[in-house]
C-alpha cells in the first residue's frame, strides 16, 4: 500500500492565561469525508535527506504506474521526530478502491515493498489513524491546500459524556471569531479508527509562519470578542469540563516528501516543483586557462 495520508483543516482557539491557540484549516465545500494519516518516526538523525531519499522511491513507482491517489507529506518541527502523509478520500468505499488498485498491480506492489523496505531502515515505528470530517464544528473552510506549507496540528480527547459541551465550547469560539472579524478558518475531524475514542484533530494550514504571529497579535481581541474576563472564565471552565488532555504541534509540509497532482504543481511551482539551480559560469580567466 503506498503513502496515503489527508491535507487537513483546523481550529483556532485562544484561552487568556491559560491560553492555547489550536488550528485552522481548509477544504472546499465538497471537502473529503474521509482523512488517512500515516506516521513515521524516524530515528536520531536519520530525518532530512535520507528520508527524503527513500521517500523519492515511492513517489517514483507512484509516478510510473500513473497511481491516482495523491498524499501531502509533513515533517515534524516540534515534538518527536516524525512524519505524516496525509490522504484525502470521499468515503471509505473509496478508500477501499484505491487500495485494490495496489493489490491488482503486481508491479506497482513489489515497487513499493522494496521502497518500504529501504524506508525501515531509517524509522523507529509507523502507525496509521483514520479521521472523518465534522463539519459542524468545522468554520470558514478554504480550498486553497496547495499554497499551504505549514499546518498546526491541535489533539484534543473529549472526555466520555461530555461531547455536549465540547460542541459548546466550539461553538463560543466561532462566535467570538464571528464578532472579530478575522481570518480564522479550520475543519474538525473526529477519530474513526486507530486512536482513543472522543480524540478530534484541528490542523491549520497557511503558507506562511506569519499567521502564527498574527494569531498572538489577536490575542488580546479575541479575549474582548469572547466576554472579556467574565467570558474567559466561562470558556475555560467549560473546556475543562470537556477536555481531558490536549496538545499542538507544528509541521512543515515537505515537497520531496509528497505525492501531488500537477493542478497543485501548476498553482505553486516554485513549492512543489522548484527548479535546479543554474550553475555559476566560470570565470573569464578560467576559459582562458581551458584554451
Amino acid at each position: 500500500m503506498s503513502k496515503i495520508g489527508p491535507v487537513m483543516l483546523g481550529l483556532s482557539l485562544a484561552f487568556a492565561g491559560s491560553a492555547m491557540a489550536a488550528a485552522q484549516d481548509a477544504a472546499s465545500s465538497t471537502a473529503p469525508v474521509v482523512l488517512q494519516i500515516t506516521r513515521e518516526f524516524t530515528k536520531p538523525y536519520k530525518g532530512g535527506a535520507a528520508h527524503d531519499k527513500t521517500e523519492s522511491a515511492f513517489i517514483a513507482a507512484e509516478t510510473k504506474a500513473k497511481f491516482p491517489v495523491h498524499y501531502v507529506a509533513m515533517n515534524s518541527m516540534t515534538g518527536k521526530s516524525r512524519a505524516l502523509y496525509m490522504t484525502r478520500y470521499s468515503s471509505f468505499a473509496e478508500w477501499e478502491k484505491d487500495n485494490k488498485i495496489v493489490d491488482n498491480s503486481p508491479t506497482l506492489g513489489a515497487e513499493l515493498e522494496r521502497a518500504g523496505i529501504a524506508d525501515g531502515e531509517l524509522l523507529d515505528s509507523v502507525d496509521s489513524e483514520v479521521f472523518t470530517l465534522d463539519r459542524d464544528l468545522s468554520y470558514h473552510s478554504h480550498n486553497d491546500l496547495a499554497h499551504h506549507h505549514f499546518y498546526q496540528i491541535s489533539v484534543f480527547h473529549v472526555k466520555p459524556g461530555h461531547h455536549k459541551e465540547w460542541v459548546e465550547v466550539v461553538n463560543m469560539v466561532k462566535a467570538a471569531h464571528d464578532k472579530m472579524g478575522d481570518s480564522a478558518h479550520w475543519g474538525m475531524y473526529e477519530v474513526a479508527f486507530g486512536t482513543e475514542d472522543g480524540t478530534y484533530l484541528a490542523i491549520t494550514g497557511d503558507p506562511t509562519m506569519a499567521v502564527i504571529d498574527q494569531a498572538f497579535a489577536d490575542n488580546d481581541k479575541f479575549v474582548e470578542a469572547a466576554g472579556g474576563k467574565e467570558g474567559m472564565s466561562k470558556l475555560d471552565a467549560l473546556f475543562g469540563e470537556a477536555v481531558d488532555s490536549s496538545h499542538t504541534e507544528l509541521f512543515a509540509v515537505n515537497p520531496k516528501q509528497s505525492y501531488v497532482g500537477e493542478d497543485w504543481v501548476k498553482e505553486d511551482s516554485d513549492f512543489w516543483k522548484p527548479k535546479a539551480p543554474m550553475a555559476a559560469a566560470k570565470p573569464a580567466a578560467d576559459e582562458k586557462k581551458s584554451k
